[in-house]
């Protein structure tokens, strides 16, 4: 059975005392079954505090990140590597710290638009980073995900099939494909194939609409996406995420243009994410028990 979780900016666009407290129980008043809390700057996360919260209301919790062009392990300075692996275990540390099972997101390359392709050194160079994090997220039984997203926000992995790849070349056996609707809904030929791509390799799922907001209010086709999932009988964490300008996160914000208010009703908007992935999945499943 899927563990569903939903991303924090949906409620908080920071990570202080009150906004922890406000994005935990509100996730859990819901049922959801995790947290997914963004760790941009890791330094701001009280760890212990975030543990005793998330266990006291019962909720699993995941952490993402991005790294930026200062931090960039695909990049060719050596500067560059050194600072982004360095930012990457700090995040790592976060994760275990909270209890985190899952670090994902853009753990490859900077968080940004590049204007040349990556290298074939810089490539190798992301790939030797991953596999020491990877070794010591494996300490702590922590699975890293490698977000795939459009073209706009990386030079690396754009596709499934480019992060199977990648993840064969680290070779760990926690290393995983981490998808997401809309960035698939840009990059991906067929949405449901990428996720048959992805395999035994796809360990993490966002759920998000073409335009960020309400599941089923834009165009990406999601029953393509929930029969992929029930082909491949995915029972990994799904974890639905939606920005609007109600919440505004300082570095994410910018970063991922969230210009438009999308809504304004945050327990809205969770409350029929998870009624709509719920009840998605049972039709998908049931269905390819029915038809194979």
């Amino acid at each position: 059975m899927n563990k569903l979780g939903v991303h924090a900016l949906v409620w908080v666009g920071g990570w202080s005392h009150a906004e922890a407290i406000r994005a935990i129980e509100q996730t859990a008043a819901l049922g959801y079954d995790l947290i997914e809390i963004p760790a941009l700057d890791p330094t701001t996360i009280d760890t212990a505090f975030t543990r005793k919260l998330v266990e006291a209301n019962k909720l699993g919790i995941t952490v993402s990140l991005g790294l930026d062009g200062g931090a960039d392990i695909s990049s060719e300075d050596p500067e560059k590597v050194k600072k982004g692996e360095a930012l990457l275990n700090d995040a790592l540390k976060v994760t275990r710290d909270v209890g985190g099972t899952h670090m994902c997101g853009i753990l490859y390359s900077g968080f940004q638009k590049y204007a040349v392709p990556a290298t074939p050194r810089g490539l190798e160079n992301s790939v030797d980073v991953l596999r020491r994090i990877c070794e010591r997220a494996a300490e702590s039984g922590i699975t890293i995900g490698l977000e795939v997203v459009n073209r706009y926000e990386s030079n690396v992995l754009n596709t499934a099939a480019q992060a199977v790849d990648f993840c064969q070349r680290i070779g760990a056996p926690n290393v995983k494909v981490h998808l997401d609707t809309y960035h698939m809904n840009i990059e991906e030929n067929d949405i449901e194939e990428a996720i048959i791509t992805a395999g035994k390799y796809l360990g993490y799922f966002h759920i998000g609409e073409s335009n960020r907001g309400y599941l089923g209010a834009g165009n990406i086709d999601f029953d393509k996406i929930f029969r992929g999932l029930a082909r491949l009988d995915y029972q990994g964490p799904i974890t639905f995420e939606s920005f609007s300008s109600t919440v505004v996160n300082p570095q994410l914000s910018g970063i991922l243009a969230i210009w438009r208010n999308l809504w304004e009703d945050s327990r809205d908007l969770a409350g029929h994410a998870r009624d709509f992935i719920r009840a998605n999945l049972k039709a998908a499943r049931e269905a390819q028990k029915r038809h194979g």
